[in-house]
This record gives C-alpha cells, structure tokens and sequence, in this order.
C-alpha cells in the first residue's frame, strides 16, 4: 500500500511534555515528505501557536483547533466559528461555576481571565503567547473552546446542554482540569473527512497518530491509525494499531510498522 497522507497530532504524539521531539520523530517526517506524502499537523492547540514547529518539521499544512479550522498549503479549507449562541451559554456556565475559558480565534487566544493559576499553568504548557482577555466584540469569531479549572471530571456534566457537544480531558500532565470542547460535526475527524475528498484520496492511503480523546474521530477516519502507548486508555479502542510512547519514537515504531520508513 502507497500512503499519501499523513496526521499527526502534537502534544502527547510529536512533542514530549518538555516541548521537545526526539531526533527519530523528526526523520519519520523527514522521510515521509521526501516520499512525497503530504503531512498534516492535526492539533487542538490554534494555528498561530504551531507555525514555528512546523516550520522545523518542514510541514505546509495545518488542522487546528480541533478541526475548526483546515489549511492545505496556504488554501484554508475549513473554517467553522462557534455559533454565538453557544459561545454565551458556555461563557455563562463558566462564570456560574468558578471555571474559566479560552476562547481561540484564528489570530489570538481570549481568556476569561489572565491571572488565575491554573489559567498561567495552561498557557505555559502548551507555549501559547498570543493572549488577550475575552470581549463581546470577537464573540462571533471563536473557532473552539478550552474549559479551565474543572475540580471534578463530573462538572463537565454542566456543559452537556446540547446533543452534538462534549467535553475532552486535555491529555497532558498536570492539565487535568481543561477539557477542551468537541463539536459532533466540527472535530479532527470531520477535518480530515474533507481534506480527504479535497485532495482525493480513499482513507485507506491515509495513517495518523494520536494520544488523546480529541483525536478519536481522526483516528477512525483514516485506513492506518495510531495510538501512542501514553495516551489516555480511552483512545485505544479507536485506534487500528498501537505504537510506543512519544519518548521513545513512537511515530518513528508506528510508521516502520507500515514499511512507510526504514
């Protein structure tokens, strides 16, 4: 089998919780584009946060936001805002019971608030350095949610005012309380569903890895999907195959697997 397609996830999957990659993650890809596979960054974290790494890794194009938003070397292909609706309930859920919001637009991160602890905790772990508070004036242009400083994973229950959203624990150490928001026809899957048509490849010739919940969809919309061994249990049973640990080249094992590299 020739794959032409190729997701990956970043946190938990190309980075390790230091924010670093090892040498064997960066030739997979390197050998994987030379094949001419086209890769795609496949993230909950916005797009303006991961330019930078993507630029090492030599990769042109993007899924972010958990889906919201898609681009294909330099051609966005997928855009879908929030409805506002949606966006006030969750502000208004947020604010009755202590939580607190970021709320990613495609150019910066809005938060409930800059100074909460568990807030400054989330932003340091994920690098994100494109923050502002929250104002009504962008309401209608937030691509996806992230819930911050949920005590018991049982509160999520507050948020489960509408059928076609739940909640996914950020898989990342010490970032238990966030959960970010997945939207039922707004995630990686469907993100990946279109991407597919677009460039007119069968999901057989595609492969992707991932470490948390927010990756489910993707994994089941692709011929070849990875779990890494650190990602939450949960994922596995979505997942085709499982590989090692993104400490120890668990892109690098799964795609030797394949025969895709040497």
């Amino acid at each position: 089998m020739k794959y032409k397609v190729l997701f990956l996830d970043i946190d938990g999957t190309i980075l390790k919780q230091d924010h670093t990659y090892t040498e064997s993650t960066k030739d997979a890809i390197f050998q994987v584009l030379e094949q001419g596979v086209e890769v795609f960054i496949a993230t909950g974290r916005p797009l303006h946060e991961v330019k930078e790494l993507a630029k090492e890794l030599h990769i042109q194009s993007y899924i972010g936001q958990n889906g919201a938003l898609a681009i294909y070397q330099d051609r966005t292909l997928v855009e879908e805002p929030m409805e506002r609706h949606l966006v006030e309930k969750f502000l208004k859920i947020a604010k009755d019971n202590n939580h607190e919001l970021i709320l990613f637009t495609n150019e910066k991160n809005y938060l409930t608030s800059l100074d909460h602890p568990k807030v400054r905790q989330f932003l340091q772990s994920f690098q994100m350095n494109h923050n502002n508070l929250f104002t009504e004036d962008v309401i209608e242009h937030i691509l996806g949610l992230t819930v911050l400083n949920v005590s018991d994973a049982s509160q999520t229950s507050l948020y489960n005012f509408d059928e076609n959203i739940r909640l996914s624990q950020v898989n990342i150490e010490g970032n238990q309380h966030a959960f970010d928001v997945i939207r039922t026809n707004v995630n990686k899957g469907e993100a990946v569903k279109k991407l597919l048509q677009h460039l007119q490849i069968p999901k057989e010739q595609a492969i992707a890895f991932g470490d948390g919940m927010n990756d489910k969809e993707m994994l089941q919309a692709v011929g070849e999907s990875f779990a890494m061994e650190n990602a939450t249990p949960a994922l596995f049973p979505y997942a085709k195959n499982k590989t090692t640990s993104v400490n120890d080249s668990g892109i690098y094992n799964g795609l030797k697997k394949l025969g895709v590299i040497k």
